[in-house]
């Protein structure tokens, strides 16, 4: 389609021959790479430019973003902590309230000139007297974790480096926290800067040089630990992890000991997240043996199998997760992709279901354990995040914050059906639309999927789809295998050599759309990110006639060589590894980089990326748009949108995502007319 250099690199994969010859690509800040971004850009500006409804759509966007976002609050004694954004801030603020007085603890906004660095994580001692915060810049998954006094407002000169994805824990005494990080870059080789995870202690006041070290792993370096302390304020706990797998394993000691720690589940055979203890009584929410979920017991003094009680077997619905708090368990359940919550009692009996104002999911829960008091947020397609307070003694529900929307909801629907999948497997996907939908395949739609690592796509509230049902399109949402909408098991069907079926779901969730007449393959439109990227990339390879227009967000494309990228390791328990030959077969069969035909007709496509994404690198976006432009039917409409200071999408301000949506619909509107 277009002339572009090509390398002349193969690969022998297990006998396999692979050629590769857009990895020059791979190399950010070598000219050619540059030179060609230059050029991609060139025909990005120039196919948004022509636009004719960018500025109506930008106008209308930013209108619907500007209404209150409330997020869960957090109560220690009588202070509540909680963010919230009032409008169209670029970062949601930190406030704290005390007998009736709010007063900002910490703004985002005032640490960049264009909200592009972000609060990512967030912890306060055990008397609220600091706060342990950590921020990103440019989306990055890097952070920087800070100390501020609370009734000052003011910082300390602690500042630690080297974190992404750490828990921060405080000592009960308030004098310090542990948290994890990786090494300083430099002392590893450039392969290991996302290895030798470590737990370190650091000692408020001190210099990160002098955080004592508490745990590290080298025999298995590829190991990621969370601290955790345990509810007595005895055990410093870790959950143990490899990459992004299901599986975990469990360890603990003392919090005062400087022993080594107890390996209390050491077999990674099952997940286990620790609820609550009792002395030496640990409770856990584990899928080993259950796929759906239930709740155990372990003595750690007589640890052994054969000595576990089980305090709350499977249930009907997915456990999701769970609280403890005045001897009562608070469940969260999935039940066909939305949220239920339930009360057991100490000894694992059901006793009554929390009842919430609309069906939907439940963003966050928190528990306030001196008084029993629960706090949790329930959102779906149609509703904002409304937070709840509970009295768990009394049953009595009260609105802690709640939108009100200028959109007019009333007009609008959310419907859940049920369609087969290619091996007769039945898979829910959510409908929102404007009432009274004609069925008479003229509809626009815009088909959402994800389908993978566990994780549930439930009804949750985007601003910029409102926009997308008042031109008259339908928004559908599939729960595709992969994730745990129906439990571990769900979730193993869509995995390893299993992930044929996500593709399959998705392909037939489109199917049935066209066939019951919402849509025809003309107008219909495909979006996913991330994992979702590779759903909708290998979706439109292996069924280039079934859609009008594919929208392609920080994609996984490179199936060979995804895990050779910053953390991409950690994904080799969901994907597995191209070297290995039992799972060489099934990676090369789909990996949409390696399928892309030659003079094929693709549907138009919007690849979109960013130069700081250090999750998903954006050499799989580009090597993927200089595949299809290489091979794809000279006709094919392709563009990467290349985002600078926007990463994976972590922490992404409100200013970005309103450029992003004006793009998308621009392009919908121009490729599905």
């Amino acid at each position: 389609m277009v002339t572009q250099k090509r390398s002349d690199i193969v690969e022998d994969f297990h006998g396999i021959k692979v050629a590769d010859p857009y990895r020059w690509l791979e190399d950010t800040n070598v000219n050619e790479t540059l030179q060609w971004e230059k050029v991609m850009k060139e025909e990005s500006d120039s196919y948004f430019s022509t636009s004719s409804s960018s500025r109506v759509d930008r106008e209308r966007l930013t209108e619907l973003y500007n209404y209150p976002k409330y997020f869960v609050p957090k109560k220690i004694n009588e202070t509540l902590f909680y963010q919230k954004n009032d409008g169209l801030k670029n970062q949601a603020v930190l406030f704290m309230k005390k007998e009736n007085e709010e007063k900002i603890l910490l703004d985002p906004n005032a640490l960049s000139d264009d909200g592009t660095v972000a609060l990512t994580n967030f912890s306060f001692s055990g008397e609220g007297k600091f706060l342990a915060y950590a921020t990103s810049a440019n989306g990055s998954d890097w952070q920087e974790i800070r100390v501020r006094q609370v009734n000052t407002g003011l910082d300390l000169e602690d500042t630690i480096k080297w974190v992404k994805f750490t828990s921060i824990t405080w000592n009960p005494d308030e004098t310090g926290f542990f948290y994890s990080r990786f090494p300083e870059p430099g002392t590893v080789s450039k392969e290991d800067e996302s290895n030798h995870h470590k737990v370190y202690y650091h000692k408020i006041g001190t210099s990160q040089s002098d955080d004592f070290l508490v745990h590290e792993q080298p025999e298995d370096k590829e190991l990621m630990f969370s601290t955790i302390l345990s509810d007595d304020k005895k055990y410093l706990c870790l959950h143990v992890s490899l990459g992004t797998a299901s599986e975990n394993r469990f360890y603990l000691r003392e919090l005062e000991s400087d022993g080594p720690f107890i390996k209390l589940l050491d077999n990674q055979d099952g997940e286990y997240s620790y609820i609550t203890n009792e002395a030496t009584r640990f409770y856990f929410k584990t899928d080993l043996g259950s796929p759906k979920g239930r709740v155990i017991s372990i003595d750690i003094e007589n640890p052994g199998k054969e000595d576990w009680e089980e305090v709350i077997p499977e249930q009907e619905y997915v456990l999701d997760r769970i609280k403890y708090v005045n001897e009562k368990f608070v469940g969260v359940f999935l039940k066909d992709a939305h949220n239920i919550i339930q009360v057991f009692n100490k000894d694992g009996y059901f006793e009554k279901e929390i009842s919430t104002p609309f069906i939907g999911s439940l963003t966050e829960l928190s528990v306030n354990k001196e008084n029993g008091e629960l706090f949790f947020g329930i959102t779906s397609f149609l509703h904002p995040t409304s937070v709840y307070q509970y009295q768990l003694a009394t049953g009595k529900l009260s609105v802690f914050a709640e939108t009100d929307l200028s959109f007019d909801v009333s007009n609008y629907e959310t419907t859940q059906i049920f369609f087969p999948s290619k091996d007769g497997t039945k898979v829910p996907m959510f409908l929102t639309h404007k009432k009274g939908l004609k069925l008479d395949g003229q509809n626009p739609v815009l088909l959402y999927g994800y389908g993978g690592f566990n994780v549930s796509l439930t009804p949750s509230f985007n601003p910029a789809v409102l926009r997308w049902l008042e031109k008259g399109g339908v928004y559908a949402v599939a729960n595709l295998r992969g994730g745990s909408e129906y439990g571990e098991d769900w979730h193993k069907a869509g995995m390893l050599g299993n992930k044929q079926n996500v593709f399959d779901d998705f392909i037939a969730a489109g199917e049935w759309l066209v066939d019951n007449k919402y849509t025809s393959k003309t107008k219909l439109s495909i979006m996913g990110g991330s994992n979702g990227g590779l759903l909708v990339a290998a979706c439109m390879i292996q069924r280039p006639d079934l859609f009008g227009a594919v929208i392609c967000r920080v994609p996984v494309i490179d199936m060979l060589r995804y895990h050779k990228f910053t953390i991409g390791r950690y994904w080799i328990p969901e994907y597995g590894n191209a070297e290995n030959p039992e799972h060489f077969p099934f990676l090369y069969a789909y990996s949409p980089l390696h399928n892309v035909q030659e003079g094929e007709t693709y549907p138009s496509i919007l690849i979109a990326t960013a130069d700081s994404d250090d999750r998903v690198v954006p050499a799989h976006a580009k090597k993927f748009t200089a595949t299809l432009k290489e091979k794809a039917d000279s006709n094919s409409t392709i563009i990467l949108r290349l985002e600078s200071k926007a990463g994976h999408g972590l922490g992404k301000p409100t200013s970005k995502l309103i450029d992003e949506w004006v793009d998308f619909y621009s392009f919908l509107d121009r490729e599905l007319a």
